[in-house]
């Protein structure tokens, strides 16, 4: 069984920036700079705790960050909003029917951007959309917010909760019950670059694409191994941590009477997590409560999905102050 570790914060990491421009996914990272935007954040995170505003505190010092959102927010708006004006820099939030193509092209929007702020954090539909922005701004620092495809930042924030929970990730088994979506394919991303090992619970016709199953088998580190299950029980069995999200994505709607049929036996309810036997409970959020989860796991003793939605804020301070600033 995982044995739960309280752990001491690293000190602050020397002064460099990441090499990729963009943070389109995080297979943008390679597996030592993932570690050091945990390490980051994790400074970050106990620096704030005792009411400092030392570590990175000037990084974004005269930079704006646009956050151009085409779908509703709550955690990567509010806590994108206060990363980067903990950093020092400022926010612009241009309206939605000006800002991802609707009055004119999507590249037209990123060269006039570039020439006015830093970095945007896009949250959008289509992959893309988000690359052709990228492609078209170069000078811009491009941070990928979540589309249908991939939702990186989530993973920032899931990886270091679990780092907070068991320390070296190294051997560490998750699962994740349910759809094979975006939210799972960027946290098996991570995780399976940290050398944890993956489950995937979920039924026919709903695990990762063969592309996408082939990339994370590829960017495995450490042993760590991939593995789809029909059966959630099955999955569940001695992991560290078990997952779970909305059965029903933005713009899948039309899907969701259905969704509920062919997922009900992947709920995590209590007798999931006792069969898990001591791990803890995740959940990205928002959730459907009483669908993919029911209210005494998500409100349970296991539960720490509001750790997960408050190292949101952690993990971006870092990853921005890694990407478009320079630590102190």
């Amino acid at each position: 069984m995982p044995t739960r570790v309280t752990r001491t914060t690293p000190k602050p990491t020397a002064a460099r920036s990441l090499r990729t421009q963009h943070f389109v996914s995080l297979l943008d990272l390679s597996p030592a700079e993932l570690t050091e935007i945990l390490q980051a954040a994790m400074a970050l995170k106990k620096e704030r705790a005792r009411g400092l505003r030392n570590y990175g505190a000037t990084s974004l010092a005269g930079q704006h960050v646009a956050l151009l959102f085409e779908k509703p927010s709550l955690r990567t708006r509010c806590t994108f909003e206060i990363a980067v004006r903990e950093l020092g820099g400022d926010v612009i939030a241009p309206p939605q029917d000006v800002a991802m193509g609707e009055r004119e092209p999507i590249a037209d929007v990123a060269r006039n951007l570039e020439r006015w702020v830093s970095g945007v954090v896009i949250r959008t539909f289509a992959q893309d959309r988000l690359v052709e922005f990228a492609t078209a701004a170069p000078r811009l620092h491009v941070v990928n917010a979540l589309t249908d495809e991939e939702h990186p930042c989530q993973a920032l924030a899931d990886l270091l909760t679990m780092y907070e929970q068991f320390g070296e990730l190294k051997g560490q088994t998750m699962a994740f019950v349910g759809d094979g979506n975006n939210v799972a394919t960027s946290l098996a991303q991570g995780a399976l670059m940290l050398g944890m090992h993956v489950r995937l619970a979920t039924p026919v016709g709903y695990d990762f694409a063969p592309d996408i199953e082939a990339q994370l088998r590829g960017v495995a580190c450490h042993g760590a191994t991939l593995e789809v299950f029909r059966d959630a029980r099955a999955a569940v069995d001695g992991v560290a941590a078990v997952y779970t999200d909305a059965w029903t994505s933005m713009g899948q709607e039309a899907e969701a009477q259905q969704r509920r049929k062919v997922f009900a036996p992947f709920q995590v309810n209590e007798a999931l997590m006792q069969a898990a036997g001591d791990a803890v409970f995740m959940h990205c959020l928002p959730a459907h409560r009483g669908e993919e989860a029911t209210d005494e796991v998500m409100d349970g003793p296991a539960s720490i999905i509001f750790d997960q939605a408050e190292n949101r804020l952690h993990a971006q301070k870092a990853l921005l102050m890694l990407l478009m600033g320079r630590t102190q």
